[in-house]
């Protein structure tokens, strides 16, 4: 068995390796020559697997050490009988943190606390669900959107536009797909208030940059419609700007791994299903209160550092978010 890596993918070099041919690729540069003997490609969100690529290869798999899958087109794969595997849920308390560290370090700014405001969450899976739960924890008023979950479950979920209208704060957190493209346009951004905060933490397309730019509102942004091209007004003008790395904790990038490394073992017999880097401790999930988190979250992830210096260097965007320094989980 023969599997193309992603060579960014972290604590995975050695893994496998006694019991496949692996070879290590920067994630952008994978062509159909060097698919054209694999078995399964290893990937993140920069390798784009679409019939390009994909054509004429023997590949069987596609595992993504990721959340999200809109870099994969699922139609051709499910076509040509190859099976995807996303490592969803793997971050999603790095994510939680990076908003409780967005949210705590704009509350100390503006001079608000969680009883003030009204904070609207869009897509309420794995990420979702647990800012649901921390931030009525922390006093927030919550509100959410989520249309697939409301059709599944039928739980208390709003239509996007009365979140939209209600919301001091609004936080993204769906896939991408054309039903959340420029989600974030000209329509919804006309039914906020005056003020209120985009947060968005999912993927980059979901806003309409020019549109969020027209309508004067206040945002913060992880994800950037043309990254890691990054428009210099938009980033000059946002509250807090990161490079893509809201997930990038220890414990989500070795559960990424983890997760992917275990389907493979799965899929081919492999004695690694149970693998997990000997290393890391995994994550240790408690309860934390809000004067805890304002009092801690900067010792772990000073967010407001991390905005200064990519706005300082936003042609370092992809070097920061390679050479990154994984922020450990603490709750």
């Amino acid at each position: 068995m023969k599997i193309i890596a992603d060579e960014a993918i972290p604590f995975l070099k050695g893994v496998l390796e006694p019991y496949a041919r692996i070879e290590y690729r920067p994630g952008r540069d994978f062509s159909s020559t060097d698919i054209r003997d694999a078995d399964v490609l290893l990937i993140r969100t920069r390798t784009r697997c679409n019939q390009q690529l994909l054509k004429g290869s023997p590949v069987r798999m596609i595992v993504t050490a990721t959340i999200g899958f809109d870099h994969i087109d699922l139609d051709y794969c499910q076509q040509q009988g190859i099976e995807v595997v996303t490592a969803a849920g793997c971050n999603a308390r790095g994510v939680l943190q990076y908003i409780g560290a967005t949210l705590a370090h704009l509350s100390r700014l503006q001079g608000w606390t969680p009883k003030d405001k009204t904070l609207g969450i869009i897509g309420v899976g794995h990420v979702g669900s647990l800012i649901d739960e921390y931030a009525r924890a922390w006093g927030f008023r919550v509100i959410t959107c989520d249309p697939p979950r409301q059709l599944r479950d039928h739980g208390d979920f709003l239509p996007l536009e009365e979140v939209a209208r209600q919301a001091d704060i609004l936080t993204f957190h769906t896939p991408l797909d054309e039903t959340t493209r420029h989600m974030v346009g000209t329509s919804l951004l006309r039914q906020v208030k005056s003020g209120t905060l985009i947060i968005n933490a999912s993927r980059g397309e979901v806003v309409d940059e020019e549109a969020l730019l027209a309508s004067g509102l206040p945002y913060v942004l992880d994800v950037w419609e043309h990254e890691p091209y990054l428009n210099p007004i938009l980033l000059d003008r946002a509250l807090l700007a990161t490079p893509h790395i809201a997930g990038y904790s220890m414990q989500g990038k070795a559960n990424a791994t983890a997760m992917s490394v275990q389907a493979i073992s799965r899929r081919f017999g492999l004695p690694t299903s149970n693998w997990y880097p000997p290393h890391i401790t995994p994550s240790q999930p408690r309860a934390i209160d809000w004067q805890q988190l304002c009092d801690t979250i900067e010792s772990h992830f000073d967010i407001e550092a991390e905005s200064r210096f990519l706005k300082k260097h936003p042609e370092m965007f992809e070097a920061i978010r390679n050479g990154y320094r994984y922020r450990e989980e603490y709750f």
